[in-house]
């Protein structure tokens, strides 16, 4: 018998990979509506959440594509569902039209890509960590975006629940990068009670109908939701909108919408932002990195320590948005930024930008397919502390 609380949720010590985890942190959270389209390596998440939502009266629908899925999602979260999708790269790309309608609508959902080697259909089975930048810039106009990487199946559930929650506070989609290795890895992963699980819940207007505003902000510049079947009328559309939700066609009104939907993530960065540092103050070089090729790291790290080279290191928990404060802070202080990562140079662009050339920056890339030697690290290590 799988141990689970009375509305469903599992609890315990369990054997998990980082799909499987990633699922039941989504289902810790509240999640109860999800819509996808079957594609490796997530495949699992959809599969662990059709078996389980039976068990918590959740709904699972497979969509005849990911457009359809991403337009699922933001439809369930409107009726009052949290709501979540996974993909991998193509279904990524699918799905970013609709993507920059819920930052347009201001929906809250999370969206999960356990990434794979691309471009195109590319390597289905074997990781990669080359959609980050589309994460940021993938759907057209300007937004701001939160995105989350994991490195191990135990964050796999802890983040998710992290991610619904920041998807309720600032009313965004949520996207939650992980990567092959960590969607595909089993460890150990603890699931705490539900009266030990933080879990945010939707936060509706007080308003009553007659006087509500959908898009009326407040101080934090994130309007509450409307709640659907208590009277309320609202209007909701992906064109620049009044906060009446009407579409207002000119340049003020999109000066006024756009501004505010990148202040709302802008103005509580520091809220949102996750970081794990060790050893940073007092370094020559700070290695930066994420999701897998955080621990990757390790190893390089620990022979370089040994040659004598003071080395900090920064995981990136939360890389958008990017911590260009903290960034430019260690910059000022060291002799070297290196940046870890399974693609050509992507995250390692905004280190670059960040330290403005107050330290030497360097990149270990990787086109995918498996993860980096630390021996390739290490020689680069080695080379910035010079």
């Amino acid at each position: 018998m799988v141990p689970t609380d009375p509305q469903g949720v599992l609890t315990g010590a369990h054997f998990l990979d980082g799909d499987y985890a990633c699922a039941e942190g989504a289902m810790a959270a509240g999640c109860r509506f999800f819509g996808g389209y079957p594609i490796t390596p997530s495949t699992e998440v959809a599969e662990r959440i059709t078996q389980r939502f039976p068990m918590m009266n959740g709904i699972f629908i497979q969509m005849e594509d990911e457009m359809a899925s991403m337009n699922a999602v933001l439809g369930a979260a409107w009726a009052g569902k949290k709501s979540m999708t996974c993909t991998s790269g193509p279904g990524f790309s699918l799905m970013m039209e609709n993507l920059g309608l819920g930052v347009m609508l201001e929906t809250p959902c999370v969206v999960v890509n356990v990434q794979r080697g691309g471009p195109s259909t590319g390597l289905p089975t074997l990781p990669g960590q080359a959609d980050m930048m589309q994460a940021r810039w993938g759907s057209h106009g300007d937004y701001e975006i939160i995105a989350l990487s994991p490195n191990s199946p135990q964050e796999s559930f802890d983040l998710m629940v992290d991610c619904f929650n920041l998807s309720e506070r600032y009313r965004v989609p949520v996207l939650f990068m992980m990567d092959e290795c960590v969607g595909h890895m089993t460890e150990r992963v603890v699931i705490p009670s539900a009266e030990n699980i933080l879990v945010e819940e939707r936060r509706y207007t007080a308003d009553p109908p007659d006087k509500h505003l959908p898009y009326k902000a407040d101080e934090n510049l994130v309007p509450p939701m409307t709640p659907t079947g208590k009277g309320y009328r609202f209007h909701v559309t992906g064109l620049t909108h009044d906060e009446r939700g009407y579409p207002v066609i000119n340049a003020d009104a999109q000066n006024k919408i756009v501004r505010r939907l990148v202040e709302k993530i802008r103005k509580n960065a520091a809220d949102i932002i996750m970081l794990e540092e060790e050893q940073v103050a007092g370094a020559d070089v700070v290695v930066l990195s994420y999701g897998i090729s955080s621990r990757v790291v390790i190893p390089a790290v620990e022979k370089a320590r040994s040659q004598g080279v003071k080395v900090g290191t920064m995981r990136l928990i939360t890389v958008w948005p990017f911590p260009e404060e903290r960034i430019r802070e260690i910059a000022a202080n060291v002799n070297s930024l290196v940046m870890v990562e399974l693609n050509l140079g992507q995250v390692f662009l905004e280190m670059d930008r960040c330290a403005r050339g107050q330290c030497k920056t360097f990149l270990v890339p990787h086109c995918g397919g498996w993860v980096h030697d630390p021996e390739d690290i290490y020689n680069v290590l080695m080379e910035a502390a010079k």
